[in-house]
């Protein structure tokens, strides 16, 4: 729920159609509200769904004016938290990402073309192509979010890669002394097929994400189709505008004169691909070496997905903490009450806390001894230095010594799966058959948990020592006196309950009236003495009188899961522990105690949605890679080929892992896009190399061998410019340091990583396994030549 909380006394409502609930963080007396540690009243806005997050702020800021004039002089109206803070600096940073990303593609371009009209015909394709997808954006509903815009980021390097080809193409006919508008005809009928298998099998990869289902498929359900949208819309304008804009405006550079910096560009590149040149021949060379090296490569592939730490999502400093405070099972209100102002004092004179804001009382999960801190740092930058992860390490050990109460926090996160609340992060749930089996059990396992050095603000919300007392009734004494059941049960109501005796109406508000016994006289089981009972005969008896008490412990609240009781233990992670690591720790700290097979544990919430997502991970990669084989085999209309350009693939997967190892990333969802990401970016290295390598084969009559060296040399530069486009459009998420980018990091380091391994391979595996499967393909085709073939005989009339 994404919601804007101020502090005020009156519940005025905000007009807007925008918002969907005004609602008051005080339900009666029994609870209490702190704002930057002065009593305050938390009116919490939240939104209709599908309202503009950041125009709503706006529009309830600009009514904050009338607001302040419908209420008293003696209350002051006042912002103390404001979420769309971050998601403003969010979304400048993501811009901001997106620019540099197409400054870079369009440098890269320049870089390799080092001519004007060749740079901007290929970057026309970029604008073209996201202002089209913001259309069909705006149509489908979709909204300018962290997701989308990172989806709009990434797309810059995949957007220009099919004008890039084409132009690349054109331009070799035109150095080839073809007139421009021959050369554009010809280019783009030569290389239509290949941009269409480049493009169709990149779309392919995100079948498998728009089928995916639960939370995660439907959060990136809006980042698959933005991405495909815009790959659409490139081949469209790769094949309609870019050759329209060659024939116009492209001329040979054959024969001009040229500035120092073209020379030494074109002096560059022609040492490169002399150096790729000697290269691919010693490699074509020594084949079984290479295969050798692809063999290991998948084996590398495996062992590092085993042993790399696995998250769910990356943690992220928005900038926002949240805290929830469990007081003793026995405590008072007034005495939560003062912890909790202490507690906030503390976190207070932290110089990173910019506001905190807390109430305790009816809102939390235990009753009167739990509450809730909210807590809004400055940014970073501008008065803190340190992680929000930071803040919470440092405020901890100042925290714990407050006895009687444990103040538990979290930095707060964008995207929050598993719809459980708790002290801390992630759950792990033991559900009985009996309620005495976890009475037993759970306290021992909570006990091990806490000293378990992955761990941190282990809690369970199992809460069974609290204390009642029960007023035992002697009734023929209360007889006696006049005093009926009725009457001692009124009273004890008034004595703590709160009554509401009246309703005071003014000309904008009505008012409450609610009457209660004054708080220091209810403030343990001793007050019961000091109760009086009114009589039929109108005397005044003490309850002591006719009855005497019995304290006793008792349960605040018994938590179900199911039908069942069950107690949920929550934690946090220890600095630089993974999740995987941390929940094969707790199941093997349940497994070891031992406990009887009435008792089933299990983890819930975030933890139960990351091992849910760990175990449909290589499914949903698997699936994306059959997708793109089925559909390279359609486009083909071959069952070896496809195998051919898949194979580059394992040097992508190498890449990401080793660079996420390095940057000490965990491998977490947005990695796992990132790798099928991937998948669809590398195989564009074989498609080029493989049809020009059919086409030599099928038309020029060459041996696979001459085919395949001719096409590696032929595609050489637009291959370069792809990927190097591709990676410097993932390299601002790599390096990404503004608000949010904990977010997208992964998912650029994993393009970029295994972009540049891949790199690296693929221009020399590629050919090699070429050539193994077209050995393979020949010796499959020749079987049925063992054999004479019946001979058909002519039909009549033939």
């Amino acid at each position: 729920m994404e919601h804007l909380i101020v502090t005020s006394k009156s519940g005025t409502p905000v007009f807007l159609h925008e918002v969907a609930d005004v609602r008051d963080s005080v339900e009666n007396t029994q609870n209490a509200g702190l704002a930057n540690g002065k009593p305050a009243v938390l009116l919490v806005i939240s939104r209709q769904p599908g309202a503009n997050i950041i125009g709503t702020v706006d529009r309830v800021r600009e009514l904050l004016p009338q607001l302040q004039a419908s209420v008293s002089p003696t209350v002051k109206l006042q912002v103390v938290m404001d979420r769309t803070t971050t998601i403003r600096a969010s979304v400048r940073d993501v811009q901001r990402t997106l620019a540099i990303s197409v400054g870079l593609v369009v440098l890269v371009v320049f870089l390799f073309l080092r001519s004007g009209w060749a740079t901007v015909i290929p970057s026309v394709a970029v604008p073209l192509s996201l202002v089209g997808t913001f259309g069909v954006m705006y149509l489908a509903g979709y909204t300018l979010d962290n997701l989308s815009l990172m989806a709009l980021t990434i797309s810059t390097g995949f957007v220009v890669d099919d004008a890039i080809v084409v132009i690349e193409n054109i331009t070799r006919h035109l150095e080839a002394g073809m007139q421009p508008m021959a050369a554009a005809l010809l280019g783009a009928k030569e290389i239509g097929f290949t941009v269409l298998s480049m493009s169709t099998s990149l779309i392919a990869v995100f079948i498998p994400i728009l089928a995916m289902g639960g939370i995660v498929g439907r959060l990136f359900r809006e980042f698959a189709v933005t991405l495909s949208v815009a790959v659409l819309l490139s081949l469209v304008f790769s094949l309609t505008t870019t050759p329209m804009m060659c024939a116009k405006f492209l001329r040979s550079e054959h024969g001009r004169k040229h500035g120092r910096l073209y020379n030494a560009g074109e002096r560059a590149f022609n040492w490169l691909h002399d150096g790729y040149r000697h290269s691919l021949d010693w490699v074509l060379d020594h084949q079984p070496l290479v295969l050798v090296i692809t063999l290991l490569t998948i084996t590398l592939n495996i062992y590092l997905y085993y042993i790399i730490p696995k998250g769910f999502f990356p943690q992220q400093d928005t900038g926002r903490i949240s805290g929830s405070m469990i007081g003793q099972q026995d405590v008072s209100f007034e005495a939560m009450k003062a912890k909790l102002q202490l507690l906030n004092s503390i976190v207070l004179k932290d110089p990173a806390i910019d506001t905190a804001i807390s109430f305790t009382g009816g809102g939390g999960r235990g009753g009167t001894n739990s509450a809730n801190m909210f807590i809004q740092l400055k940014p970073l930058g501008e008065g803190r230095k340190e992680s929000a992860f930071d803040v919470v390490n440092r405020l901890r050990p100042k925290l714990s010594r407050i006895p009687g109460a444990q103040l538990f926090m979290v930095p707060v996160q964008d995207v929050n799966i598993g719809g459980r609340g708790s002290n801390s992060q992630f759950q792990y749930t033991l559900q009985g058959d009996n309620l005495q089996d976890l009475l037993q059990w759970a306290p021992q396992l909570v006990e091990k948990m806490r000293r378990m050095p992955e761990l941190r603000d282990v809690s369970s919300d199992q809460q069974n020592h609290g204390l009642e007392v029960t007023v035992v009734i002697d009734r023929e004494t209360a007889g006696r006196l006049g005093v009926t059941p009725a009457q001692i049960d009124s009273t004890l109501y008034d004595a703590f309950g709160q009554r509401q005796v009246s309703v005071m109406y003014s000309g904008i508000n009505q008012y409450h009236v609610v009457m209660e016994v004054d708080p220091k006289f209810s403030q343990g089981p001793e007050a019961l003495r000091n109760i009086y009972v009114h009589s039929r005969n109108g005397t005044e008896v003490p309850l002591s009188a006719f009855a005497h008490f019995q304290p006793t412990e008792t349960a605040i609240a018994v938590a179900h899961q199911g039908q069942f009781p069950a107690v949920t233990i929550s934690f946090n992670l220890g600095p630089g522990v993974s999740l995987d690591k941390a929940e094969a720790a707790v199941e093997d700290a349940a497994r070891t105690m031992g406990m009887p097979s009435t008792i089933h544990g299990g983890f819930q919430g975030t933890a139960q949605a990351f091992q849910a997502s760990l175990q449909s991970e290589p499914i949903l990669i698997l699936t994306a890679l059959a997708a793109v084989y089925i559909v390279l085999g359609m486009l083909y209309e071959s069952i070896v080929h496809p195998v051919t350009i898949l194979s580059t693939l394992p040097s992508a997967g190498l890449g990401a892992l080793i660079f996420l190892l390095l940057t000490n990333t965990e491998f977490t969802v947005i990695a796992m896009i990132g790798i099928i990401l991937l998948i669809g970016i590398v195989k564009k290295n074989a498609i080029m190399m493989i049809d020009f390598a059919l086409q030599s084969e099928r038309e020029g009559g060459k041996s696979p061998e001459d085919a395949v060296r001719e096409a590696c040399l032929l595609r050489f530069r637009p291959i370069m410019m792809t990927t190097m486009a591709a990676m410097f459009g993932a390299l601002p998420l790599a390096i990404g340091t503004g608000t949010g980018s904990e977010m997208r990091r992964p998912l650029g380091i994993a393009i970029v990583g295994g972009l540049l391994v891949s790199q690296m391979l693929t221009l020399f595996t590629t050919p090699v396994i070429y050539l193994y499967l077209d050995r393979f393909r020949l010796r499959f085709v020749r079987k049925p030549k063992l054999g004479p073939r019946p001979v058909q005989q002519p039909e009549a009339g033939d």
